[in-house]
């Protein structure tokens, strides 16, 4: 144990990462395990960043193309934030946020706010995205509560939906396989049809498909009841269910039925903020709506450090102060809530974002987005979408039917190891790959991406055509 324990981080890259690799089987769990190999499985093991790239053990170079997890924004190794690191650590490490508070946080929330649409005006910090989405649903609670309303609690959320690993937030997930095995607060939570117009009925029209949604979400409330939904939760774009984009004018019809039956909108910017629309928030630059909250994490920090938040309409508080109970506690907090270094990180990185990296973004998004749409020409790709610097290319057996392979539902990390052999790392969901490189590529570099990925489809499509997985 004691050799163990002396091993340094420069013999472990020395040996090629085989000592790292080996301690992982043994004493990592990684997240999202299955039964089988929970606690004794090693992952790929990456030893450095820089810029756009990432470096695994062997030595091999990869375009990061998920960005971490959607996070890494401004891309890696970027001195300035890891100064701010060190510079806040030395001044103040931290704070407990139950009776004293710090100026970076502060700030940080006065900017975050500059930036949110309508009158979206305080924020609550967390470590993460999940914890984000909690603070959302429990001041929901809270807030009805105060009101004498406790019976106005139910939650709507979609079909494909991702809103976290939290006990709450974790209910409203709607994607396959999400909670097959785990438990979840089912009684609080409706879910309705994912806005996916690629899946759409056969032979609906897309304004069809928009009136669909709108009218099962209108006559959910009208059979439920207003008076027992507290909350909407929606993704501006749905990330990990696929990178859904919604109709248009489907977000702001929801947000409309929300306003008028006082259903507090969640717009979950998890994914979508700090940049990867091209914008620090996509809910009003982007969708044109206001909502009640805005969840975040993720870009805020692009990753260099653990930060969520929600911020929340003055309306809201307003009228908490108003209420006849003014001792009522919103009993909710974490131990790292409104963390110095954290939010010291933010500022910093909210400093790039605002100097030159949303615009980058905004110059090279039609470009990805045009690239990565070459990729259709493929046989076995169904469809390639996507916005700003996300997209997704969904693989399917039959275009026609649309069929997603059901006969190898793992063909996404099929197409992921062979890019990874390549020089790229894909985001695989079952049968889609997704892509979410940091904000800063540069055109040079999505065609170099692009080019991976249409070589690891190509080589994918070889190998089932030999199994006879897929005839193509």
């Amino acid at each position: 144990m004691a050799a163990l324990r002396d091993l340094k981080a420069s013999e472990m890259a020395a040996s090629g990462g085989d000592d790292a690799i080996e301690l992982g089987k043994r004493h990592l769990i990684q997240p999202w395990p299955y039964a089988g190999s929970v606690g004794a499985e090693a992952r790929a093991l990456i030893g450095e960043g820089d810029g756009i790239y990432i470096t695994d053990n062997t030595g091999k170079r990869l375009i990061d193309g998920p960005a971490g997890m959607w996070c890494v924004n401004v891309g890696h190794r970027r001195e300035e934030l890891a100064r701010v690191m060190y510079d806040q650590a030395m001044v103040l490490s931290y704070n407990t946020p139950w009776y004293t508070m710090n100026a970076p946080s502060a700030e940080l929330a006065m900017r975050i706010a500059g930036h949110a649409p309508g009158d979206l005006s305080h924020v609550f910090y967390t470590t993460g995205g999940s914890s984000a989405v909690e603070t959302a649903l429990r001041f929901m609670q809270f807030y009805n509560n105060v009101r004498g309303r406790p019976e106005k609690k139910l939650i709507l959320s979609r079909g494909g939906a991702y809103h976290g690993s939290t006990y709450l937030s974790a209910s409203l997930n709607g994607r396959p396989r999400d909670r097959d095995w785990m438990d979840g607060a089912d009684e609080l939570v409706i879910k309705l049809s994912s806005p996916d117009p690629f899946r759409r009925p056969q032979g609906m029209s897309l304004a069809a498909f928009t009136d669909f949604l709108v009218d099962q979400f209108r006559d959910t409330v009208a059979r439920v009841g207003a008076d027992k939904i507290g909350a909407f939760v929606g993704e501006p774009v749905q990330a990990s269910g696929g990178v859904v984009i919604p109709p248009d004018g489907y977000l702001k019809r929801i947000r409309e039925i929300c306003r008028d039956n006082d259903i507090l909108y969640v717009s979950d910017e998890v994914v979508t903020g700090f940049g990867r629309l091209g914008h620090v928030f996509a809910s009003g630059d982007v969708f044109g709506i206001d909502p009640d909250m805005i969840t975040f994490a993720k870009g805020v920090t692009s990753g260099y450090f653990p930060l969520g938040g929600v911020i929340i309409s003055e309306r809201l508080l307003q009228e908490l102060r108003r209420s006849n109970h003014p001792d009522a506690m919103f009993g909710h907090g974490l131990t790292y809530t409104s963390h110095p270094v954290g939010c010291a990180v933010a500022l910093k990185n909210l400093d790039l974002l605002e100097e030159s990296v949303l615009a980058h973004a905004q110059a090279v998004a039609p470009y990805f987005q045009a690239q990565l749409k070459t990729l259709e020409d493929l046989p076995l790709v169904g469809e390639v979408r996507g916005s700003g610097l996300m997209g997704c290319v969904e693989c399917v057996a039959d275009r026609e039917s649309k069929d997603p392979l059901q006969l190898d539902k793992d063909v996404g990390k099929r197409i992921d190891a062979h890019c990874h052999e390549l020089g790229l790392l894909v985001r695989p969901l079952i049968n889609m790959c997704v892509m979410s490189p940091p904000l800063i590529i540069t055109r040079e570099q999505i065609d170099d991406m692009v080019g991976i990925l249409r070589e690891g489809i190509s080589r994918t499509m070889d190998d089932l055509r030999k199994e006879g997985v897929w005839r193509g």
